[in-house]
């Protein structure tokens, strides 16, 4: 193998691996993230891990924090709406791009990931979940001609998921209801875009990105009130 290849798909090994640690919270917020730790447990040298670091910071899952190095970001409100206005923004406009040219092989594949998501809920698979959730997403614009877009709103909600699996692992009850409303939203979504409705599926995509946002606030903002004395 190339090394240079070699290295770069090392990194993103390191890379997938620190990132899902931290979005099921075995790295929880406030962790140090020690560049020489990490490489021994990796069994790597530190620019690998380095390099990964870096990108989970362009990600805003990690931040620099002098003195301390790689630290997990905090969760924030201030991310919560910046982030969730963001995909109002880009994804609208992707999927608009994209419903006229979906072909029989994209809505196959958006049936089958919403099968799956069917499946996760029931199982109660947060981790699964997100990730069927991300690609979903990614699948019904998957025909825009805007790589720039689709780049960035893959960031974005890959984001996004670290808060969502904090609003689902909720204790109430109310995580499965999330899911269970979320599975009925794509399957409407999917039914509009095939319909080709581009206007309707817009309307409709923007109002459920708000509607999770809007929840992921108050759950944040409730739980913050908690852990105030």
């Amino acid at each position: 193998m190339n090394p240079l290849l070699k290295h770069r798909t090392l990194t993103a090994a390191i890379l997938d691996q620190l990132r899902m640690a931290i979005l099921d919270g075995t790295y929880p917020a406030g962790a140090q993230l020690r560049q020489d730790a990490l490489a021994a447990t990796f069994k790597v040298s530190r620019i690998p891990v380095r390099e990964a670091l870096f990108q989970l910071d362009a990600e805003g899952l990690v931040r620099f924090v002098p003195q301390k190095g790689a630290v997990v970001a905090q969760l924030s409100t201030a991310e919560i709406r910046d982030v969730f206005e963001l995909r109002r923004l880009l994804e609208p406009r992707l999927l608009a791009g994209s419903i006229p040219a979906l072909e029989a092989d994209d809505f196959a594949r958006l049936d089958a990931l919403h099968a799956e998501m069917v499946t996760a809920t029931a199982a109660n698979d947060l981790g699964r979940w997100g990730q069927i959730n991300a690609d979903f997403h990614m699948a019904l614009y998957a025909r825009a001609e805007l790589p720039r877009s689709l780049t960035i709103v893959h960031g974005l909600l890959q984001a996004s998921d670290r808060y969502t699996r904090v609003h689902l692992s909720d204790v109430a009850g109310m995580g499965i209801v999330g899911m269970q409303r979320a599975v009925s939203e794509h399957a409407a979504l999917a039914d509009l875009a095939r319909a080709g409705d581009v206007a309707a599926a817009c309307g409709f995509l923007d109002t459920h990105i708000l509607t999770v946002q809007q929840d992921l606030l108050r759950e944040l903002e409730r739980s913050q009130r908690k852990a105030t004395p």
